[in-house]
């Protein structure tokens, strides 16, 4: 798995969040600029983009609760 630095992971976050139509925090280009080195993150005309990568990525961090009603 892709390690991301603390900033890395914020701004990913951030990203994440303005996918669902919020306001974001200003972002820092290099960061960014990781991200979609790693495929993360894409560029568009607007900015910066999560890519389904990067959700995926967020999403093996934080998975949701289990559906498993066993555990």
């Amino acid at each position: 798995m892709t390690s991301l630095s603390d900033a890395e992971l914020r701004a990913l976050r951030n990203l994440a969040e303005k996918s669902t139509g919020k306001v974001t925090a200003f972002l820092n280009i290099a960061d960014a600029q990781r991200l979609t080195e790693l495929g993360l993150a894409s560029r568009s005309r607007q900015g910066w983009d999560i890519t389904a990568a990067g959700s995926a990525f967020l999403a093996r961090l934080n998975p949701g609760p289990s559906n498993d009603r066993d555990s």
